[in-house]
């Protein structure tokens, strides 16, 4: 039975009020407007005679008011009216037919769904065409801005699509077009939620409408530290006006607009939101590294050249994490949705599941003003959910281990972005190795556990976390090792007492040393810095022990006692970062990699890690995976030498004994060195080779021959 009353045709006041009661009759009806009414309606929106004006403006009025009264009831069928209203915008015969359209496509834009801007959208970019009349274009444009402000969340989502659109309209001859093209591009950049790009929003659409800012805009951008994620939302505002960048003639320009792309793209965790841009991107990129005349702007567009290749790599074997309309549509119609409404519920469903929203209690709030039962939404989330929102994280077969930290964070060196948006799972006496490149941000990521500065990570107060590492205070190193130990100020806290220190310092043999436990710590060679370091460690009974490289200057028998002793701490969780391929592989069970600003978690040792991923070898090679090729410069002649082996350096029958103990480090030893000279000093932890070193360079009391001037770069 149709709802259409001839009075809503008449014009005036009398079309209002026939409206009106047409609304609150589709209101109240479970399917909106009768089919047969929806034809009506869209025949008179199309029937563009003169004589017929008052029908269209009727018809207007009408989606009009079922927009702003019924909303949801009738939503899925006002929608599709958004072709035809845009073309009555324009209508030629009548001022009043194009205000009413207009008044309707705004009541459309301030009351409709947020997320059934995929229904409206292809309609939207139509009417931005130049063919089209310029009200048409223009009301495209301010519904555009009105949603915009209303649902920025979608809005941001269809960015993609629509600016490239709407910057084509901003210098359009037709000032109405040109001034509503700005105010649309305004409103809908306003829309990008992400906290580095937002303070440059006003900056990049005035560049976007006056090229001649580009080069102002891209210095602002270049000197930005970006640690938010990336989507394609800010990408394509900010993609055009590179691509501007590398075609201005300033190498310096050129150089900012690489550094741009090399620190967003690798914020970017779903690749397929820098897919659209690649295409142009890369072939600007790879023309600049080629032709550039600076050699340090070069490799600024190589490595970020580099960074696009890698998301290209990732596209190969990503899965699609947007909704696939098929899927979507399977799903609800199995959910029992009225036939009528499966295409636009369809379309809001899309959107919940490209917007991220997790929660199946919002997918039952906005479904429900459409007439979705709570149950109905809950059963097309879990099968969506599992299929788009899961993270790909590998299965855990050891349930019984107790889960100490589960925790989302970002972590940064001053300006530099180390890890973004990255999870970390610990669990009670695994044995975790940490892998990743040099300055990657191992070291930095155990020290702020161990500081309290990751997000998330449970405080000392629930989680004892020790970093283990040889550093000696200088101020104290004068300090026996059982003093020093004991001014550790979280050796203060625990109310450690010396008995305990002490018999820490014995168990990882400082027994053997002249004066035991009251050896002072600055006459320890490297090994047994390490010792004593990690002694301190076991003395604060640590829930995790955070190692770096703890086998470092150790004798084989103590990497040995090292991991024997790391193998007994069944319940004390480990994280370890050594280049002992050896260790790692004794030891861990579970490795932990640094790539692309993520840590991803694997089971198994060393080796098992890089039978399955190769490119982890080169964390352990001798050599530059960059292609960085250190040269040492060839030293000059010395004066008075003119023979290779001639000595250099020499000393007969020394013996040395430090102030603090009784019996000599080194006894009666002798040695020489000349420009010939390669030689290896070897020997156990403790025995005294730094100090036969230190002794033959000069450091020592004894007189020492040297042909002057020896140029002695010493590395311990």
């Amino acid at each position: 039975m149709s709802l259409l009353h001839p009075g809503v045709f008449q014009g005036g006041d009398a079309s209002r009020t026939a409206a009106s009661q047409i609304a609150s009759s589709v209101k109240s009806s479970p399917g909106g407007f009768p089919v047969g009414d929806v034809s009506s309606l869209t025949d008179l929106l199309r029937d563009s005679a003169k004589g017929t004006v008052a029908k269209r403006e009727g018809a207007c009025v009408l989606i009009e008011l079922c927009s702003r009264d019924a909303k949801a009831a009738g939503e899925h069928q006002t929608t599709g009216f958004v072709v035809d209203l845009l073309k009555c915008c324009a209508d030629k015969h009548s001022k009043e037919t194009q205000d009413a359209a207009w008044r309707a496509m705004e009541a459309l834009a301030r009351t409709m769904s947020p997320h059934g801007l995929r229904a409206v959208l292809p309609a939207l970019i139509d009417a931005m065409d130049p063919a089209q009349k310029w009200q048409t274009m223009v009301a495209a444009l301010q519904f555009l801005a009105i949603f915009a402000q209303c649902s920025p969340i979608t809005t941001s989502e269809a960015l993609n699509d629509v600016i490239p659109v709407v910057t084509q309209m901003v210098n359009d001859s037709k000032v109405e077009v040109s001034l509503a093209a700005r105010e649309c591009l305004t409103q809908i950049c306003a829309s990008i939620d992400n906290r580095d790009v937002e303070p440059f929003i006003p900056a990049l659409v005035s560049a976007t409408i006056d090229h001649e800012e580009v080069i102002e805009c891209v210095q602002k951008l270049a000197s930005t530290t970006f640690v938010q994620t990336v989507t394609a939302a800010p990408l394509a505002l900010i993609a055009p006006l590179l691509l501007l960048g590398f075609r201005v003639r300033s190498t310096a320009t050129k150089r900012m607009c690489a550094v741009i792309i090399n620190n967003m793209s690798k914020l970017v965790e779903d690749p397929e939101d820098a897919a659209p841009f690649l295409p142009k991107l890369m072939p600007a990129l790879e023309k600049a590294k080629e032709e550039i005349s600076d050699p340090e702007a070069r490799t600024v567009c190589a490595k970020a050249f580099a960074q696009l290749q890698s998301i290209e790599e990732r596209l190969a074997t990503h899965v699609s994490v947007k909704a696939n309309v098929d899927v979507v549509s399977t799903q609800v119609a199995s959910a029992g949705i009225a036939t009528e409404k499966q295409q636009y519920i369809t379309t809001l469903v899309s959107s919940l599941v490209n917007c991220k929203v997790f929660d199946d209690d919002d997918w039952a709030d906005e479904l429900k003003a459409y007439g979705v039962e709570a149950s109905a939404a809950k059963q097309m989330h879990a099968p969506l959910a599992k299929a788009y929102f899961t993270d790909a994280v590998e299965s855990d077969d050891d349930d019984d281990a107790e889960l100490l930290c589960d925790c989302k964070f970002t972590l940064a060196y001053g300006s530099k972005v180390l890890l973004h948006n990255t999870k970390l799972k610990l669990k009670r006496g695994h044995k975790y190795g940490l892998l990743g490149g040099n300055d990657s941000g191992k070291t930095t990521l155990m020290r702020s556990i161990a500081n309290e500065q990751v997000d998330g990570f449970p405080p000392a107060s629930e989680l004892r976390t020790v970093f283990v590492e040889a550093d000696i205070i200088g101020e104290q190193s004068h300090l026996p090792c059982v003093d020093y130990i004991l001014r550790d100020p979280r050796i203060k806290k625990a109310g450690i007492t010396t008995e305990v220190v002490e018999r820490m310092l014995l168990s990882v043999g400082f027994g053997e040393m002249q004066n035991g436990v009251q050896c002072l710590v600055t006459f320890l060679s490297g090994g047994w810095r390490m010792k004593l370091a990690l002694a301190r460690a076991m003395c604060l009974n640590a829930d995790i022990l955070l190692m770096d490289e703890p086998t470092n200057h150790l004798d084989v028998m103590n990497v040995k006692w090292v991991e024997e002793y790391l193998l007994s701490l069944k319940n004390v969780t480990c994280i370890i970062v050594s280049h002992d391929t050896g260790l790692l592989d004794r030891v861990c069970n579970n490795i932990i990699a640094i790539d692309t600003l993520k840590l991803k978690q694997s089971r198994g040792n060393l080796s098992e890690y890089v039978q399955k991923n190769p490119k982890a070898r080169s964390y352990f090679e001798l050599k530059s995976s960059t292609g960085f090729v250190m040269r040492f410069p060839q030293p000059g002649f010395i004066d008075g030498v003119k023979s290779k082996t001639k000595p250099l350096m020499k000393m007969a029958g020394v013996t040395y004994t430090y102030p603090a103990n009784n019996e000599p480090t080194v006894k009666d030893v002798s040695v020489q060195v000349s420009l010939a000279s390669r030689v290896a000093c070897v020997g156990p932890n403790g025995v005294g080779k730094s100090t036969m070193i230190k002794l033959l360079t000069g450091e020592g009391t004894y007189f020492i021959y040297q042909t002057p001037p020896p140029r002695l770069p010493i590395q311990d």
